[in-house]
């Protein structure tokens, strides 16, 4: 393994952190959570075969929390000298006396704190050259290039390697922390036929480098993508069951952990307001959220309140299990925080007996969608109603691809309304999911 190049140890981490503390206390705060972090990285981009930017980063931080009873004050520093600790401090207590109190407000209970320890195998550095990160990002794109004369052009591909760590601690006495790492390789390219241009992308993302795909594999695919979508056609205004491609999917299932996570709820503004025991989607939809996963990329032993993270089924055969709350809105909502302050943690969505192929065919026709563009989803009323490009699906075989449509429809009749769920299962962040097919949306065209 590479070694780590870090300018300070945890354990100075944990000296800034009980300093931040105690600091604290003698300045008349109830209570006082902190977190301690720094990071560094490097990252390359080539664009046309030329290094475009190289990019070395170094950063370190201390967020400061304190409660004087119910009134909160936050402050935050660059700076670890102890004059610049002790002045963070001091400003955010100087806030939390102007503050208004906040029944809510406070540390999570000592009883819910993550006491133990576990490794779960988060980091790995990678001590890579910058010349090895230009030659990985021009064969990446090469990869592409040499596909195809049609792909003519490139917006670049990068190389990052990214180690950081952090110590957090409250006054309940959890102190805590780890170091981790996060590289990816990416490529997005442009095909051209006559004056109709096309573009796609793709990228790894792995905790180790031994864990990304190759450069050349995923130039590759960056360019079969972006040539499989010349010649598109946009479709007449129709209604048809519509398969979301695995990076697609992706996004759906980030629609559903936006409606159930606390700050939506509470404000009222989510369709899935007393959602709990209720059937959200159709019945083959189990997703377990997985925080202990090794290597995971969304994985942790506590959440940002320190809080213990566990494995659960947050919907088991369609009926909603469980919402993603940290300890703030639990209790604006009168309920147990699940340990999902600051998101959550390996959203894993269970697998059907069909490929990617499989569920082209089961579709029979209907159009698959690949991308997805704007914002047009309301979390309050569930309304979607978002851009789209793909391919038209007859006869269970890809037809043609299609651009410049809108589909359309209602989030919780969408997820009711899942036929089928691939096993070409995709990591793309917090979340693990295979293509989704979905019956019956509304389909703009001409």
């Amino acid at each position: 393994m590479a070694k780590a190049r870090f300018s300070y140890t945890l354990d100075t981490l944990r000296a800034i952190a009980a300093d931040v503390l105690a600091r604290a206390r003698a300045g008349g705060a109830t209570a006082c959570e902190t977190e301690v972090s720094e990071g560094y990285g490097q990252t390359v981009t080539v664009r046309m075969g030329e290094v475009e930017t190289i990019e070395h980063n170094r950063d370190k931080g201390i967020g400061v929390t304190v409660y004087v009873g119910k009134q909160k004050g936050y402050a935050s520093t660059s700076d670890f000298s102890p004059k610049a600790v002790a002045d963070t401090v001091d400003a955010a207590l100087s806030i939390a006396r102007f503050t208004a109190a906040d029944d809510a407000a406070g540390l999570a209970e000592p009883e819910l704190l993550a006491r133990e320890i576990r490794d779960l195998d988060l980091f790995h550095p990678w001590d890579l050259p910058v010349e090895r990160a230009i030659d990985m990002a021009r064969a990446a794109e090469a990869a592409a290039f040499r596909l195809d004369p049609r792909v003519t052009n490139s917006e670049g591909a990068t190389v990052s390697a990214q180690q950081s760590q952090f110590i957090a601690a409250n006054s309940h006495g959890f102190m805590a922390g780890y170091p981790s790492s996060r590289h990816y390789v990416s490529v997005a390219v442009i095909a051209a036929e006559g004056d109709e241009m096309e573009r796609d992308d793709w990228y790894s993302s792995a905790r180790a480098s031994g864990d990304l795909a190759s450069p050349e594999a995923i130039g590759d695919y960056a360019g079969r993508r972006a040539l499989a979508r010349l010649r598109s056609r946009k479709l007449s205004t129709r209604r048809a069951p519509v398969l979301f491609e695995a990076p697609a999917a992706n996004g759906l299932l980030g629609h559903f952990v936006a409606a159930a996570s606390g700050g939506n709820l509470y404000r009222k503004a989510s369709f899935l307001v007393d959602a709990l025991g209720t059937q959200v989607f159709a019945p083959l939809v189990g997703l377990r959220e997985d925080p202990h996963r090794p290597r995971g990329l969304a994985s942790a032993y506590f959440d940002d309140d320190g809080v213990a993270t566990r494995p659960r089924d947050v919907v088991k055969d369609g009926v909603l299990q469980g919402y993603f709350l940290g300890v703030y809105s639990a209790r604006k909502l009168g309920m147990q925080t699940t340990g999902n302050a600051g998101g959550n943690h390996n959203l894993v969505l269970a697998p059907g007996p069909d490929d990617f192929i499989g569920l082209i065919r089961r579709m029979g026709t209907g159009l698959l969608v690949t991308e997805l563009m704007g914002q047009g989803v309301n979390t309050v009323t569930g309304d979607y109603s978002r851009g789209a490009a793909g391919y038209w699906v007859e006869g269970g075989e890809i037809a043609y691809p299609v651009s410049e449509i809108t589909i359309a429809g209602n989030l919780r009749e969408m997820f009711r309304n899942i036929v089928a769920v691939g096993n070409d299962t995709l990591v793309r962040g917090s979340r693990i999911c295979g293509s989704i097919l979905v019956d019956g949306l509304t389909i703009a065209g001409n």
